[in-house]
């Protein structure tokens, strides 16, 4: 609501604070408070309500404040400067500081002109084309009709009067030391994966401010109390699992607390990140995955496998990640391997009232609580029953039914969907829409970005590593990491994210939606698509059907997602030909060698699904080397000893798909594991699955017989063989 004119005089502002300050402690609930104006002014009127509000804990923050420190702890009063720039993702996580009974004071440019003005937050993820960003207009309009928000323009006159009183509201129920009978019930659940049957994981599921992580450092104290001696708790960063942490330390204040680690006389809690528990694989009693949204499924996965007792925390409408795609990806790996697995979900808000206007502003402003296409309108769809369309972002902008099904369907799809993210939606240049609909329902969509096209000097720099232009990262990685000096030259479309509605996966309608795509692209002046994904065999198989070929393949795992990341390309001019041409024969001659090196800990399958599109070369071998390769063939000389000659004999070979054809899975398993990345044994036979190492030996000779077999000349083979009598 607008506030009407009256008078003005700066004191009536923070009178106004104060009285929305005292509303906001009747109902137990949040207000806030938008003023717009000149940096200036807008931050001597926030002095004055800080004055005001003397006695309430006050932060205040700005896009440059590093927010993330803040989460998980409570203030009374909140001001948001967005003079130097709108972090959504900030704004969105900040929020949940403000307390029940407290005020949030967002201070903001002129709202006329607020959506036309330059923004460093946002270029931080995208450059700006001068255009009047959509988001901040979507955001001005929601502020404006938002329940228990008050804007307050430069040169309004203002009267506290006007503020609505609402009946005071009890505090939530709660059961003994719990905040609510959820809370109580969540911890119950936590305390039995602990005592009660292994493989029997728990998942708790709450929005913001239910008290979900406090509920996990309950459960750490009880359970440290009864006996347990070690307990460990994972996130995505020690700051996300730092409540888990603080009420553990609030229930047993006679331990010691130090950063990622409390202890008691007899046990303790510790953290860990969820890699070096997945790479170490440490014994504990207990494990705690806290904000489990934001860490990539095939991580959980691992944690999941590795560890008999373990419970899930994760947020539905969160910053870190969205809770509503984690439930629907990781819900079926729970099933599969631990069907015995419980759900708890806490309803009841315990640091703010029920129906609070803040938390709805919030929720509607970034579209948190975006709404898919109800299931039961969809029936048996089939690609020709649906229509492609190239969406232009105003129709975002005018439509909220468009956009809340698109943006609802990337929610769904990627683990880190960010508010961000709806920014760049609606703001990103550059930025191309496509979405698949049946009648006005959108089932599918998919974005991609214009990358390339750049100067032969900026290339130059770029190849050598001087320059890293943001927004292009096809060309920027086939220059600096494949070595392809005049990639960045070329124009590409990046597939950013692409995205199929839950219940309508499998039907081909993502790979008619891009089909459809490339076929518009025909006639368009460009020189490639391409798309970077954390790699799985799954989405390998998709991009391979559609023609894509790989021409990147990352060394390292990415943070973001726990895989190698994978560029491919398929080309759309002559250009674009030769240079994924050259990009993948550069990836499938490097293959081999780099699978000995930085990827020795690759997955055995996906190399074998990578090196299947290799060119066959055949095996530059001596007569020494053949003499080795006998003697380990048909002998009971050790694998150590004929080593070299097996290296360059069957690195070869596995690039021929028929060669590998003849292996079974765990052959195939050692010959990539120990041969071409020449893991320990012991690591080796874990990977392959075979009884031990006598087993990964008896397989090696087996393939060593094939290879001789397949490629030895007959001559030499029966020289061999009368040599050394075998």
């Amino acid at each position: 609501m607008v506030m009407p004119t009256r008078a003005a005089q700066s004191d009536c502002i923070s009178a106004l604070a104060m009285s929305l300050r005292q509303s906001a402690l009747a109902s137990r609930q949040r207000r806030a408070l938008l003023l717009s104006g000149s940096a200036s002014w807008c931050r001597a009127r926030a002095v004055g309500i800080t004055a005001q509000l003397a006695q309430a804990q006050s932060l205040w923050l700005n896009a440059e404040t590093h927010a993330r420190k803040y989460l998980g702890g409570e203030k009374d009063l909140l001001i948001y400067d967005a003079h130097d720039g709108f972090d959504a993702d900030a704004f969105g996580a900040v929020s949940g500081v403000v307390r029940g009974g407290g005020l949030m004071v967002l201070l903001t440019p002129p709202l006329t002109q607020w959506p036309e003005l330059r923004d460093p937050a946002a270029e931080r993820f995208f450059s700006g084309d001068g255009g009047a960003s959509r988001f901040i207009r979507r955001f001005i309009a929601i502020a404006q009709q938002a329940h228990g928000v008050v804007i307050v323009n430069e040169g309004d006159d203002v009267a506290p009067a006007t503020v609505e009183t609402v009946p005071p509201v009890s505090a939530a129920a709660s059961t003994d030391s719990f905040g609510s009978a959820d809370q109580a019930e969540a911890v119950a659940a936590i305390i039995k994966v602990a005592r009660g049957h292994r493989r029997r994981p728990a998942v708790l599921i709450a929005d913001r401010g239910r008290g979900k992580s406090s509920a996990l450092g309950i459960a750490a104290a009880q359970l440290l109390q009864q006996g347990i001696k070690h307990i460990t708790v994972t996130g995505p960063r020690l700051d996300a699992v730092a409540p888990v942490f603080e009420h553990a330390h609030r229930l047993l204040p006679e331990g010691k607390a130090t950063r990622g680690l409390f202890e008691t006389d007899t046990g303790r809690l510790v953290f860990m990140p969820p890699d070096e528990l997945i790479a170490h694989g440490p014994e504990t009693e207990l494990l705690l995955v806290d904000e489990a949204a934001a860490i990539p499924t095939p991580m959980l996965s691992e944690l999941l496998s590795r560890y008999a007792r373990i419970a899930f925390a994760t947020t539905v409408h969160g910053y870190e990640g969205t809770g509503r795609g984690f439930s629907l990806r990781f819900n079926k790996v729970l099933d599969r391997r631990t069907p015995g697995w419980q759900q708890v979900r806490l309803h009841q808000a315990i640091r703010w009232a029920d129906n609070d206007p803040l938390e709805s502003f919030v929720f509607d402003a970034l579209l948190l609580d975006a709404v898919i296409a109800d299931e039961t309108q969809l029936g048996a769809l089939a690609p020709e029953d649906c229509r492609v369309e190239r969406i232009h972002r105003d129709q975002l902008l005018r439509d909220e039914q468009l956009l809340s099904q698109t943006f609802g369907l990337l929610v769904l799809a990627h683990y880190r969907t960010r508010p961000n993210d709806l920014r760049q939606l609606l703001d990103s240049p550059g930025l191309q829409v496509y979405v698949l609909r049946h009648a006005q329902h959108v089932v599918a969509v998919a974005l991609l970005l214009q990358e390339g096209d750049l100067d032969a000097a900026l290339a130059k720099q770029i190849y050598l590593g001087r320059r890293r232009p943001s927004g292009h990262l096809l060309p920027q990685s086939l220059a600096f990491h494949a070595g392809l000096l005049d990639a960045p030259q070329l124009r590409y479309l990046r597939l950013m994210r692409i995205a199929v509605h839950p219940a309508l996966q499998g039907r081909g309608l993502g790979t008619h939606l891009v089909n459809e795509i490339i076929t518009g692209l025909a006639h368009q002046d460009y020189d490639c698509v391409g798309t970077s994904f954390g790699l799985s065999t799954e989405l390998l198989g998709f991009w391979q059907r559609l023609g894509f070929v790989p021409a990147r393949l990352g060394l390292t795992r990415e943070h973001s997602s726990g895989c190698h990341s994978l560029i491919m390309l398929r080309p759309l001019s002559p250009k674009g030909t030769r240079i994924s041409a050259q990009a993948h024969g550069r990836m499938q001659a490097q293959l081999p060698d780099l699978l000995s090196d930085p990827l020795r800990d690759f997955d055995a399958e996906l190399a074998r699904r990578l090196m299947q599109a290799c060119k066959p070369v055949d095996a530059e071998l001596d007569a020494s080397d053949w003499q080795d390769i006998f003697s380990f063939a048909y002998g009971n000389r050790g694998y150590e000893s004929c080593m070299t000659a097996l290296f360059k004999a069957l690195v070869p070979a596995a690039t021929d798909p028929a060669f590998m054809a003849q292996l079974d899975a765990q052959q195939r398993a050692l010959l990539i594991g120990k041969v071409m990345q020449k893991r320990s044994w012991p690591e080796a036979v874990k990977q392959s699955g075979v009884s031990g190492r006598a087993a990964a030996l008896q397989a090696l000779r087996h393939i060593a017989q094939l290879f001789v077999a397949r490629d030895c000349p007959q001559a030499l083979r029966e020289s061999i063989r009368q040599s050394l009598d075998l």
